[in-house]
């Protein structure tokens, strides 16, 4: 049996989530009612975080973080990363507010770092992973983008653009040292790659991805330049 030694956090960052966020926060607590849930909200315009912080007053295992403004995922994950640090949790596993990552899969990615693996990734890509409600032409873009990250970056993981991770104490000790230069989507890559270019073992868990059904996107074609210079940044450089 594997033995936890500290609670683990979730991570959800969210912007104009009003829709989705209680109901999430319920759904975790239901998967995983040993995790506290962190909500680092930017300053969404919708009522996001006053939802969150009404909710506060009843559930001690839910915290959010209100920032000023919309200063992007990658800071966002940054500031959860260092929050958990501070209150010493044992991991961190990280999600979308907007259901498309299950949370019944979020006791699997736990369970991998608690067995040893350094970060575990919630994988569309590897088999038994699938996704649901997108379009041809979407699936076919994701899909050539994680190709394109893997080749040019030498990476082993199969879905690098995925959001559904959970960073041991060693990633997230790894992984604040530094601040990211990547803003919006494209700092997943950034992280993925200082994990695997520093060794860490990491493995693909395959989770079903589902298109939101509340809400409006945040990936926009500005977030998809974003990544391809950032994967370009990156193959130039090898540390």
């Amino acid at each position: 049996m594997v033995r936890r030694v500290a609670r683990p956090l979730v991570c959800i960052p969210t912007y104009n989530e009003a829709g989705n966020i209680l109901l999430l926060v319920e759904r975790v607590h239901e998967a995983a009612p040993d995790c506290d849930v962190l909500v680092i909200d930017d300053a969404s315009p919708d009522g996001t975080g006053e939802l969150v912080r009404d909710r506060i007053l009843k559930d001690a295992r839910l915290e959010i973080m209100s920032r000023p403004a919309k200063l992007g995922l990658g800071t966002a994950y940054l500031a959860g990363f260092a929050y958990a640090l501070q209150h010493d949790y044992g991991s961190v596993l990280t999600m979308d507010s907007d259901f498309s990552h299950p949370p019944d899969r979020i006791p699997a990615l736990i369970e991998a770092v608690d067995s040893g693996v350094q970060l575990s990734i919630g994988s569309r890509y590897v088999p038994g992973g699938a996704i649901r409600g997108w379009a041809l032409g979407r699936r076919a873009l994701s899909a050539s983008a994680n190709m394109v990250a893997r080749q040019l970056l030498r990476l082993q993981t199969h879905d690098c653009t995925g959001g559904f991770r959970c960073y041991s104490l060693r990633a997230l000790q790894f992984l604040v040292t530094r601040p990211l230069r990547s803003s919006g989507y494209s700092a997943l890559i950034e992280l993925l790659t200082r994990c695997e270019r520093a060794g860490m073992t990491i493995v693909e868990l395959p989770i079903t991805f589902s298109e939101r059904t509340r809400g409006r996107s945040k990936i926009s074609q500005q977030e998809i330049f974003r990544a391809m210079l950032t994967v370009a940044r990156l193959a130039g450089r090898r540390s």
